[in-house]
Order: structure tokens, then sequence, then C-alpha cells
């Protein structure tokens, strides 16, 4: 499904309300929810009540979850760095059986177990064995989301003082350390060793978005695709695969282009592909694509580098080219807490970026010379969106004299 979007309608931020009755009844409407939900009294006749005993329970539960997050992310890290999903995935196995393959006390193998089935990433399948969980079985396999499960420890490390983080760091961050490009100086001089890590997180991750992008906008349409800040190139073969007909072009920084050119010979796609070093903040775009995608880049910059990426595609494009900007955007629904809360801390901590609204998105895209831009629904959108912006054509004014 696609729809036309309007930036000064869409997801705009939202503006107080002027003083006068309306703004008036709903503080007081607030207020008087605040001192109710505070109040102990309140809070005990909920939880006896039977119409509310449910609600209360649930919200009860909601924050317990907030305060105990870290734990459960922390189950979840040792069952990865284990490999625990994929040995459930031969059969269920005892806890004894575990133990044994896994050289962890049996003590420490059962509370382990214990805390994954109550996460739903393993369950108890009877006769003391354990198979896996619904959640632990979308994870056997999946590299991707095992890569960034183990990413996560640099994040926690830089959270451990999140007001400290919020009031900026006098030195850089883990985070910031492990994006090199996003506090250096000239980023087109990093060596091989320093993206060598990112970039390799960066392409283990690709697939998690590759397919919702692909599935849900044909690139068979397009001549020619260039992908900017297109890191190894997961995405350009996952492309290449999707769409035989398509030329390739590929734009990342000198050390990560080296990288992205050996992947995609060694993938037998060298003769379809182009591949160009080069910083995109100071450095022109390679034209002769019809379509240029940003997947995952634009969220990674602030407003004032966001403008020049996107105004370097506006000028690499011909007239009747098409962008494609896909990323993870804020408050996508039922998926609120992804983008504000995770992505606004994790790129606070990086150094740069911010998470955006469609319509902030589309703002930046109208100011950087496209017309209003188009969002396309994808299967996920917790893991991407998709939006759609064509150059806006030049205005001529003719001019007629005496």
């Amino acid at each position: 499904m696609r729809r036309r979007l309007d930036p000064k309608q869409l997801d705009v931020r939202r503006r107080d309300l002027p003083a006068g009755s309306g703004a008036s009844l709903r503080d007081a409407w607030f207020g008087f929810r605040d001192r109710l939900l505070a109040s102990r009294r309140f809070q005990r006749w909920a939880a006896a009540f039977p119409l509310t005993r449910g609600i209360a329970q649930r919200r009860a539960r909601g924050l317990f979850d907030i305060c105990a997050g870290f734990v459960y992310s922390q189950v979840l890290l040792a069952c990865v760095q284990l490999r625990l999903f994929d040995l459930l995935y031969e059969r269920p196995q005892t806890a004894a059986e575990l133990s044994e393959r896994l050289a962890l006390p049996p003590e420490g193998m059962l509370r382990l177990l214990k805390a994954a089935v109550s996460l739903r990433l393993v369950s108890l399948r009877g006769e003391g064995r354990f198979g896996l969980g619904e959640l632990g079985a979308v994870l056997v396999g999946n590299d991707a989301i095992a890569k960034m499960v183990e990413h996560h420890p640099l994040l926690y490390e830089d959270l451990r003082d999140p007001v400290a983080l919020l009031r900026g760091l006098p030195d850089p961050g883990e985070l910031a350390r492990y994006w090199p490009y996003a506090g250096a100086a000239r980023p087109s001089e990093l060596g091989g060793e320093e993206v060598a890590r990112y970039s390799a997180l960066m392409s283990a991750s690709q697939p998690l978005v590759s397919a919702e992008i692909l599935d849900a906008y044909a690139l068979s349409r397009h001549r020619c695709l260039l992908d900017v800040g297109g890191g190894e190139g997961r995405f350009l073969a996952a492309a290449a695969e999707r769409a035989p007909g398509l030329r390739l072009m590929l734009f990342d920084l000198p050390p990560v282009a080296d990288r992205a050119r050996a992947r995609l010979e060694a993938a037998g796609l060298a003769e379809r592909a182009t591949v160009v070093g080069g910083d995109f903040l100071s450095d022109p775009l390679p034209e002769g694509a019809d379509i240029v995608s940003l997947v995952r880049i634009l969220h990674d910059h602030d407003d004032p580098e966001a403008l020049t990426i996107l105004r370097a595609v506006r000028k690499a494009l011909p007239r009747d080219g098409t962008l494609l900007v896909a990323e993870p955007m804020s408050e996508t629904a039922g998926a609120e807490p992804v983008g504000d809360a995770y992505f606004g801390f994790y790129l606070l901590a990086m150094g740069r970026g911010q998470p955006r609204r469609p319509g902030e998105v589309a703002d930046l895209l109208v100011a950087a010379g496209f017309d209003t831009p188009t969002l396309i629904d994808t299967r996920s959108p917790l893991q991407t969106r998709l939006m759609l912006a064509r150059p806006r054509a030049e205005r001529t004014e003719n001019v007629n004299s005496n």
C-alpha cells in the first residue's frame, strides 16, 4: 500500500494546545488521572476490584518488565553465546545433557533454561526435556540477530550512567569508538582495520532489511541502482538476485568500498557492479543510476548532514530518477519504543544521528529538492519503513521584454 505524504500534516511534532478552555480541561483531566494512579489506596483497590484487576496486573507487569529489561536481554545474550538454540534445534534435550555439552554447572544450566522458558525462548517438553520456544525458534540460524545481540554489550556499557550520557560525555564511549566514522574529521582517511568491525556487523545485519525492501518495491522496473553508503554490498547482491537485468553501483568510504568490491566479485557480480570510494558528505556521488538507495543512512546523521547527503543524491539523479529511503522510523504503530527509546539512545551513544518520524523525513526530502514523498508499507515496519521520492522539477520563469 502506498500513501502520499504531506510533510505539513503527517507526523509533525506535536504543538502545545493554545491557552484556553481546551488546554485547561485536558490538563485538569490528566492531573486528576495522575493523582489517582499515584495513590497507593487506589492501586490497592484496583488490584482487588474484579473489573480493574486485570488492567492493574498488566500495568504492574509492564512496569516490572521495563525495570527487568536488562536482565532479560542478558538471558538472551547467554543463550546466543552458548549457541543454545542451535543445540535445541537438533532435538529436545535434558538439562543434564546440555550441561555436559556446554560445560556449564548443572545448577547454572537449569537456571538459564528456566529463565529462557519464562521468556518464551525455550519450552519445557516433558520428561525433563527442553526444546525451542516460539521466540527461540526464530533465532535458529539467524546470524543477523545473533550478531546484533552480541554487539549490544557495547551499548550497555555506554548506558551505565544514562544521565551522564544525556548531559554529554567528555570522551567518546564504546559505541563511538566502534563506529569511527561518526566522530572522524576525515572519514575517507580511515584505514581498513578501523572499518572492519562495523562493516562486518552491518553486512551481517543487512538481510534483516533487504528482504523487506525488495518485497515492498520491485527494482526490476529500473535500469541501474546506486546504493549510497552500501557497506559490503549485501543489499546490492540481494537486489541483483531479484532483478537480473539491473546494473549495480555502490558508493562508500574507500576501505569499505574495497571490502564491497571483493564481496561482489566473489558473488560473481563484478561485471554488473561498479564500486566507488569516497565520502558522501564531501565528495560528489557517481552519476548514471536511475534509482538511488539510502538504507539505514539518514538516521545515522543529524539534520545538516542528512540534508547534505540528500542534496548530493538529488544532484546525481536524472530528472525522472527515484530515491529510495529505507530505515526504521519513530512512532511506528506497534513498535513505538524501537524509534525514540532504542534508536534514540543508541544514536546518542554513537555520537550523532536521530530517529525521525515519516513526516520529519519528508521535510528533509522536500528541503533537499524532492517532491512530496510516498510512504510504502513493508511487512515488518519495526525493522524498516520505505519512502520513495522524485527530484522536484526546477521552476522556470519566462520573462517577456518589449
